[in-house]
This record gives C-alpha cells, structure tokens and sequence, in this order.
C-alpha cells in the first residue's frame, strides 16, 4: 500500500551560498557583505518547499564530502527523509551574488564524479523508493558520470508502476526525459526553445510551443517566465495565465522549484487546474522577496494568492 509520499530526485545536488555585494567586479578584490548557506539542487529545494507544507518527503540522490553531510542533516532537521547514495569527491556548491546595482552573478561547480558502480546502487534503490511513493520528482542537472538519458530510464520504471512522474531540467537530459512521458513538465522559456527548436518572441509562440509538447502525450506543461508570470497547458488544450503583480524580488534562486512543489501537492489534493496555477504563482513570487532561497514566507505567500487571478488564453 502505497503512502502519501512524494519523492524528490536530486543527481547534482549543491551547497547554495547566496551573497550580497555593492558590486561584483572582475579582476578585483570583492569584500561580500553577507554570506548564507543552504542546502540546494533543484530536487532538495522542492523537498525543503514541500516539508515547510507538512507535506511527507524522501529526498534521494548522490550526496559526497562534508558539503554532502551539511546537505542531509539540514534536510533531516527539517523531517526530510533521505536515502543518498555516497560517492567520493565532495558535493559542488553553487555561488548566488546579489549586486546592488541590481546584477545577478551565478558560479555553478560541476559535481564530483558518479562512478558505474554508484549509479548502480543508485538504480537499486530508487526501484525500491517508488514502491513507496505516489509521485516522483526530478529535477535539475545529471552530473559527470551518469548518462544523459538518465531521466528518460528513471520516468519510464516510475511510469511503469504506475506513478506520476514530474521533470524539471534542461539541454538533452530534458529532451531525453521527456521522450518517456512523464506527467508534468516545468520548461522556462529557454528550456521550451531548446526543445521546440527555434526562437518564442511572445506569449502566443510560448502557448503554441506548450501546446506542442501537450500533444505530444505530456498531460500538463508549465511554462515559468520569470517576471511575466506562469503559463499552464492542460487537458483539452486549455492554456491558462496567471501573474503576481507588484512583486519587489530580492532573490529569484529556486522559484521554479516552488512551482514544482507547489503543483506536486496540488496533485495529491486534485485540485482544480485554476488553484494549482494560482497556488503556483503565489507561492513563487513569495519566494522571491526573501534573500533566502525555497524558504517561503507563508503570509506573503497567502497576501499573493488573494490578489491573482487566472486567466484562460485558450
């Protein structure tokens, strides 16, 4: 019998470590003037959203080194329960700068290395992970030693005991993940050119290329574009709209994964397509205020999702 359990996937997770700064200038000294670390990788983010709900979790993954054991014991303070698999270098951090002259630098680090017989352990215990779970998240990037098609392997074994399957990536691993099906995928706009192959200047060419990938047998595709709001494309070829208005965004870093979390949660209550995209939309634009990354602020969250109102472009 299967519980109430979502499971987040993470194969690059990461120590986010968000700055802030004056400014950020090349070849100089650059004195930060405030430093926060946080347990990051997009599938860590939607379990950390999905326990601030009460939402049950298990996040697993491959996690390495001492930034590997701040990662998990942040999550099981939280009541995250974790099943990582242990490799040998040291998980990457990620560095989020935040100028006043309102630029955003990003330092991304590649990951240590996932040896064949780790990602074999890895497969094992995710076959025994699904058996416990009604939902599978995954998300973000894959890491050095694992195959691109990872994503397409992981959806299709999920799909295949019946379960929802939702991807969050980008480049091939999504394009690969998507050719098994999964049940939501959440593009931004880049991600959604890549995909389709050519150029969306406006929101028409953004609803065309969702409803694309809609009929191409992906039953609910969410579009993020930053600043100008959620895109959802559903059951019948419906497109809807919905946008925070008035948002002072402070930090942006994982408001995609708030999307993700949100709509996961809103799968298990079958909610209405109009409340999980109005949900969606407020939850992420409440993260946005905060220096901190997926650490919602419920009240603003709530205020936003008073003030939004969905509508049907198709």
């Amino acid at each position: 019998m299967r519980g109430n359990m979502i499971l987040t996937v993470t194969l690059n997770p990461a120590v986010d470590k968000t700055y802030t700064a004056g400014e950020l200038i090349t070849g100089n000294v650059n004195r930060m003037r405030t430093a926060m670390s946080f347990p990051g990788g997009k599938g860590i983010n939607v379990a950390r959203v999905l326990r601030q709900y009460g939402q049950r979790v298990c996040a697993t993954g491959f996690l390495g080194g001492y930034a590997g054991d701040f990662i998990e014991d942040s999550l099981l303070d939280k009541q995250v329960e974790c099943q990582f698999i242990r490799v040998e270098g040291e998980t990457r951090s990620n560095m989020n700068i935040l100028a006043d002259n309102g630029y955003v630098t990003e330092i991304l680090e590649p990951g240590p290395l996932v040896e064949e017989e780790q990602l074999e352990q890895f497969l094992a215990l995710y076959e025994t992970l699904i058996e416990e779970c009604e939902i599978v998240v995954i998300s973000g990037s894959i890491g050095r030693g694992i195959p691109e098609d990872i994503y397409k392997t992981l959806i299709g074994k999920a799909r295949f005991k019946g379960l929802r399957t939702m991807l969050d990536a980008s480049g091939e691993s999504l394009r690969a993940g998507m050719e098994a099906k999964p049940y939501f995928v959440k593009p931004n706009q880049k991600e959604l050119e890549y995909i389709v192959g050519h150029k969306l200047v406006n929101r028409e060419d953004v609803i065309e290329a969702a409803l694309k990938v809609h009929a191409g047998g992906i039953a609910h595709v969410v579009v993020s574009m930053g600043k100008n709001g959620l895109l959802y494309v559903c059951s019948g070829g419906v497109a809807l709209y919905a946008k925070a208005e008035n948002i002072q965004a402070v930090n942006t870093v994982g408001c995609g994964d708030c999307v993700v979390a949100s709509y996961a949660m809103s799968f298990m209550k079958k909610d209405r397509r109009e409340e999980a995209l109005r949900r969606a939309a407020a939850i992420s634009a409440a993260n946005a205020t905060t220096l901190k990354s997926a650490d919602v602020p419920f009240g603003t969250a709530e205020e936003l999702y008073e003030r939004i109102t969905v509508e049907k472009l198709r």
